[in-house]
């Protein structure tokens, strides 16, 4: 007679069956991108880029695909940076503009690290943690915006899409839609408006409200960096997928895998944002992954209107 435990096997195995939690679903695959696309990467500051969507850009650029990369900002308001430049607890103002030099540097060796034509780049130059209250508060204002950093109320940056425009979300609407025109994308990649970055969710903003305001809403694809406390969890893990963003639960999401060599060439052009680098190191590593993650937009997305 075998062994009692034998007998009690195959009840164990059927009641750890089912008290298992059930596998997620298998998420769809992002259609591939061919040489007859364009797109546009929507980059709220510099290093988005390359944390949302560098092996998107790779995969795009081997297939013959057309890539342009628009910078809302400079990351001219990121405090511990211009510390680290100033040599201050409290950075004077020139040293917030340096900085958005520092940062727009390293995005151009990212941005060429992943083949991306130099005049394919734009850098808009819109204020550092103010892109949702231009968008929101101060879109037709009487007075443009007044960055907290830089004390800036317009674009200062002579290298910028259009220097001297003034910090209203009006005139960002007007130099992204430019920048639409040029590009003529067939798909648009930007930030999630559910993201927690007050930055990243303007630039949702703004990129739904131009689309859907030109009939062109269907084009938009949304990613997401700042998902949620503890995600993405873990570590430099570049073998595991991508998991969905808690903020992102709900929407209609597509994987798209990436081969070897796609990861090898996002993370150098993460590591290309040394500032960066120096001071988020370990989470900017956390996005090194074997998927990236989009979201088809939904039809109800936020209409043209500015409130």
């Amino acid at each position: 007679m075998a062994p009692w435990y034998r007998r009690f096997l195959p009840l164990a195995c059927l009641l750890r069956v089912a008290g298992a939690p059930a596998a997620e679903a298998p998420l769809p695959p992002m259609p591939p991108v061919t040489a007859k696309d364009s797109l546009l990467i929507v980059a709220p500051h510099p290093d988005d880029e390359s944390l949302c969507c560098a092996g998107l850009i790779h995969l795009a650029r081997q297939a013959g695909a057309r890539v342009a990369i628009v910078w809302i900002t400079s990351g001219d308001g990121n405090r511990w940076d211009a510390m680290l430049i100033d040599h201050a607890l409290f950075p004077r103002a020139n040293f917030y503009r340096q900085l958005a030099g520092v940062r727009d540097d390293e995005a151009r060796v990212a941005a060429r690290s992943l083949a991306v034509d130099a005049d394919s780049i734009y850098f808009l130059g819109y204020p550092d943690r103010g892109v949702l209250r231009l968008m929101r508060d101060y879109y037709q204002a009487p007075t443009a915006w007044r960055s907290h950093f830089t004390g800036a109320r317009s674009v200062i940056y002579p290298d910028a899409f259009e220097p001297g425009a003034p910090y209203t979300g009006e005139q960002l609407a007007q130099n992204f839609s430019a920048i639409l025109d040029r590009v003529r994308p067939t798909l648009v990649f930007a930030p999630s408006v559910r993201d927690t970055h007050e930055d990243h969710r303007g630039a949702g903003l703004l990129a739904a409200r131009v689309l859907a305001g030109r009939g062109e809403l269907g084009e938009l694809r949304y990613w997401i960096v700042h998902g949620g406390n503890g995600w993405p969890a873990g570590g430099f893990e570049p073998q595991a997928p991508q998991t969905i963003a808690p903020r992102g639960a709900g929407l209609k999401w597509q994987e798209l895998r990436l081969p070897d060599d796609s990861v090898q060439v996002k993370m150098r052009a993460i590591s290309a944002h040394r500032s960066q680098i120096r001071m988020m190191g370990h989470t900017m590593r956390r996005f090194v992954r074997s998927t990236e993650l989009y979201a088809i937009a939904p039809a109800n997305s936020p209409a043209p209107s500015h409130r």
